[in-house]
């Protein structure tokens, strides 16, 4: 006799994911909406790297193109550069035996980087990365092309080129190849990973770590614990730096191209729109 148990727990578990959905498109039908990411007849392209973040993109973007009011298109890629460790064939599988377009390609140059220069670092392997990126899309034919990166992405990108580069900037929620053969998107903005992570295990998903992400002793794996420790003292730290990326105060800045001598001081204005509150200095 089978257990009663059984179909109960898959009900809870039914439960469980239609609540992070609710969550997952909930902000990303904000960015979407706000940034204008997405148009008619768009037929956008997700780079899955089968990791956790990707699968739960293409499955906002599959779910938001069933409910949006305009037609378009998604379909899924993946570029194999030598970096998985393990076969993505099964990551694969799992997507198309639910139904969804997915193209795998194997990218030479890539590969014959890890041989020649074993040790470089990853500015060199997102140029090869975007080079391939485009070659694929191309052949596609897709004019919209979205990426993964997650609201910790955007977090930790502010802080490492402030820290490090010397420039206050972080990742552009939309932008253009520099031919504008694409439109680039990134509608993870206001997601974090606890809820990538959360709803990436619910659908069951098989995820296929890269060795990127297993590096240590780097800039971007300090900024990232530097960043995980500063949470724990400080739980709102990533809703903060998100409202200030929409909330730039010029005259506050050092960059004279923007710095007006003879205006006054805006620190009185307060901006309450965008996706968080706006934290003041008062609050």
């Amino acid at each position: 006799m089978k257990s009663s148990s059984c179909p109960q727990r898959s009900k809870v578990a039914d439960n469980r994911i239609l609540d992070l959905e609710k969550a997952l498109l909930r902000k990303v039908g904000e960015a979407v909406t706000k940034f204008k990411m997405i148009r008619e007849g768009d037929r956008v392209a997700v780079g899955v790297s089968g990791g956790k973040d990707s699968v739960t993109l293409l499955e906002a973007l599959l779910a938001l193109q069933r409910r949006a009011p305009i037609d378009f298109t998604v379909c899924a890629f993946t570029i194999e550069q030598g970096k998985f460790l393990a076969p993505i064939q099964p990551y694969g599988e799992w997507l198309l035996s639910r139904g969804i377009e997915w193209h795998c390609f194997t990218d030479p140059p890539s590969l014959r980087l890890i041989d020649e220069e074993p040790d470089h670092g990853c500015d060199l392997c997102s140029r090869f990365r975007r080079r391939a990126v485009y070659e694929v899309c191309k052949g596609l034919g897709v004019n919209v092309i979205a990426l993964g990166h997650t609201a910790d992405d955007f977090c930790e990108t502010l802080l490492r080129n402030a820290m490090f580069t010397g420039a206050l900037s972080s990742l552009p929620p939309i932008t253009y190849s520099k031919n504008k053969d694409f439109r680039l998107i990134r509608p993870l903005v206001f997601t974090p990973e606890t809820l990538t992570t959360a709803y990436a295990q619910m659908l069951g998903c098989p995820v296929i770590p890269c060795g990127c992400s297993q590096k240590t002793g780097t800039v971007r794996r300090s900024v990232r614990d530097f960043f995980a420790e500063m949470e724990q003292d400080h739980p709102n730290l990533k809703d903060s730096l998100l409202s200030a990326m929409g909330n730039v105060k010029l005259q506050r800045l050092l960059d004279s191209r923007y710095l007006d001598p003879d205006e006054g001081d805006d620190s009185e204005v307060v901006t309450t729109a965008g996706p968080f509150p706006i934290l003041t200095t008062s609050s």
